[in-house]
């Protein structure tokens, strides 16, 4: 009997731990909030003066501390480490909210942020400001790239839509009235195509005018046609198209002067025109000419999009530039356009230099960030604007069919917009599902 309990306890450890084993790679989030968080919790509890000694993040008490530390309590003065507020356990990993002392700032706990995430043995650490003096160490657990699984969160509100997930188990949202502009750039198979299907997959069922400029005779986004306001696939039209754009900016400057106001959301509801997202495939092929009979028209095509990102965001116009490669070599007017660009996605990019022009200016630090994307892992990529923070991101696969199923479940929601109507995109009819005749034949008679 004694050996039949031994077997039994033995293949109940054993069946155990390749639970947890097998949790730890399939379930990661079951097995980081059974194992992992615990853990965690615990040797950060512990350690957590000691590594921020040794991380330098503390400082000398006030002189009244020190004062009653060493005539009070009668102990040796120590340095002081920022003061925990609030530890919360996630699904993904920890939040902890810190009261900075003075003399330390957030980018302390950011450069220290490698040496803290291997103290506590956490897959990342990330450094998110709340408020002035407060600062909130983000901790993932594990690797939340790997297999994307998007949080249950309530849709944002706005203009704005998820569109990936960050390192740190959030959701990346990209919201146009704080970041109106915005650069995607990514080598063949990187993910950028997924990226933009995602884009449109949230913006296709909010009241805006989406309008495509698909330069590879619209291969990528004439499925989304019925949802689309406008789609030209050349560039002779696009160049059509940008003037209509440029022109109905004017028009909605004049709306504004008329009112009052400096801005398109500051007028009332009933008066407020549509917002407009103008989607850019593959910008290279908009300053792209092949003799110079085409250079009056790149020279119409790069004013306009320059003008429009200088000034459209006022009257609720945005863009959404995407390709492969952005530099100077481009043409006079590719560097001044990317400078109004203020958000950047970069995903895997053939080369350093290409990283560079999407991040360089904006956020140094994520340039090799950049070129450390693996080729196995599509969807991946550096987001960043000019605040200078950066984080990594991965968006969701989602099917061409799927966006484009999603285009046609909310074609009723494309505006009236009389100034695209000439570029609406001829939406075919759908085709009869093939079923049994309903007409009755009749027979023959003589």
């Amino acid at each position: 009997m004694t050996d039949l309990t031994t077997v039994l306890e033995t293949t109940g450890a054993l069946a155990g731990a390749g639970g947890l084993g097998y949790a730890k790679v399939r379930a990661p989030r079951l097995y980081w909030s059974l194992v992992g968080l615990p853990v965690t919790w615990g040797r950060f509890t512990i350690t957590y003066r000691s590594t921020m000694d040794v991380c330098g993040l503390t400082v000398q008490p006030s002189r009244l501390r020190a004062f009653l530390t060493r005539n009070v309590a009668r102990r040796e003065v120590l340095p002081v480490p920022p003061k925990i507020r609030r530890v919360q356990g996630t699904s993904t990993g920890m939040r902890v909210t810190l009261r900075l002392p003075a003399g330390l700032e957030p980018a302390d706990l950011m450069a220290a942020s490698e040496r803290l995430r291997h103290a506590w043995g956490v897959h990342a650490v990330t450094i998110a400001e709340t408020k002035p003096g407060y600062v909130q160490l983000r901790m993932t657990g594990y690797d939340v790239l790997r297999r994307v699984r998007m949080p249950r969160t309530a849709r944002p509100e706005g203009l704005a839509v998820q569109v990936a997930l960050r390192e740190d188990g959030t959701a990346f949202v990209r919201d146009y009235r704080k970041v109106p502009m915005a650069l995607t750039l990514g080598a063949n198979n990187s993910g950028k195509s997924v990226y933009q299907r995602n884009l449109i997959k949230g913006l296709a069922a909010l009241p805006v005018a989406l309008v495509g400029i698909d330069c590879k005779r619209g291969v990528e986004q004439s499925a989304y046609a019925p949802r689309l306001s406008a789609l030209v696939t050349t560039p002779d039209e696009a160049a059509a198209l940008l003037d209509v754009l440029v022109a109905e900016m004017g028009e909605r400057f004049d709306l504004l002067s008329g009112h009052g106001v400096s801005d398109m959301w500051d007028l009332p509801e009933e008066l407020r025109p549509v917002p407009v997202v103008v989607l850019v495939d593959e910008v290279a092929e908009l300053f792209l000419i092949s003799s110079k009979k085409d250079e009056e028209r790149r020279e119409r095509i790069v004013t306009a999009l320059i003008r429009l990102a200088q000034m459209a965001r006022a009257v609720g116009i945005y863009l959404e530039v995407c390709g492969q490669r952005f530099g100077s070599e481009l043409g006079r007017g590719a560097t001044m356009l990317r400078a109004q660009l203020t958000g950047r996605v970069v995903h895997r990019v053939n080369d350093k230099q290409t990283a560079e022009m999407g991040l360089a200016d904006v956020a140094p630090d994520a340039v090799m960030a950049a070129g450390l994307i693996p080729a196995e892992r599509p969807g991946t990529a550096v987001a960043a604007d000019s605040s200078g923070g950066w984080t990594k991101i991965r968006t969701p696969h989602t099917s061409r069919a799927e966006a484009a199923a999603l285009c046609r479940r909310f074609a009723h929601l494309v505006p009236d917009l009389p100034p695209l109507a000439p570029f609406r995109p001829l939406v075919p009819a759908d085709a009869p599902v093939a079923g049994p005749s309903l007409v009755k034949p009749l027979p023959v008679t003589d």
